[in-house]
């Protein structure tokens, strides 16, 4: 099959940021009572929204918090995410010559997260010009695993045959629900041989690069 666009998740698909999301949310919830561990965050929260993190969290506690007590450490928690993304740069070399060779498609990144949390670092490595669009946690109504973020990003690149890179299963149900080819990754450092071979597959030869 021929793709006209590449739609990439950002966690875990350009950049290895769930270790972060992790130990900062760990961290701000621990005075609230709220253990999480890397396994639950890993299986349980990867691909939802910050606010169903916490409906979740809240709801599994003994005995149930309101949601809004937890959801109100999310400014403290991006201040601090935003911190060690600047420290400890989340996004390989390797990854951004691999985005850099794919000038055949068109190219959007589509996120659950915030804006203020995944522009930063595309424009410090170098992707974020190659993106024709950008579409994050406030430009839709309902995230993933609804198809309308993926359905968005199609229509803003006039997509007609996208592939959707991703690792979480929302996102996964998300593509596949906007009715598109889904390539699930299992890491942002195995994306890129991932995502050759999957194209050379698909449309026999391999991506062009430079």
């Amino acid at each position: 099959m021929h793709y006209d666009s590449i739609l990439f998740d950002f966690d875990g698909v350009l950049a290895d940021t769930e270790p972060i999301h992790h130990a900062c949310w760990r961290e701000v919830l621990a005075p609230l009572g709220i253990n999480l561990d890397w396994e639950t965050y890993r299986t349980r929260c990867i691909g939802l929204s910050d606010w169903e993190i916490m409906v979740m969290l809240a709801t599994e506690h003994k005995p149930p918090l309101d949601p809004h007590l937890l959801y109100a450490t999310r400014p403290v928690k991006q201040r601090m995410f935003a911190a060690r993304m600047v420290a400890y740069p989340p996004i390989r070399e390797a990854t951004v010559d691999f985005i850099s060779s794919l000038k055949k498609y068109r190219l959007a990144v589509v996120s659950s997260s915030d804006l203020s949390e995944i522009e930063p670092p595309l424009v410090a490595c170098g992707i974020r010009p190659k993106l024709d669009a950008l579409v994050t946690a406030s430009d839709v109504k309902e995230p993933k695993p609804s198809p309308e973020p993926y359905l968005l990003a199609a229509h803003l690149l006039n997509a007609k045959s996208p592939l959707v890179v991703e690792d979480s299963l929302a996102g996964i149900a998300s593509g596949k629900a906007a009715g598109f080819d889904v390539l699930r990754v299992e890491s942002a450092r195995s994306m890129p041989e991932a995502l050759r071979s999957w194209l050379d597959r698909k449309n026999g030869r391999a991506p062009n690069f430079r």
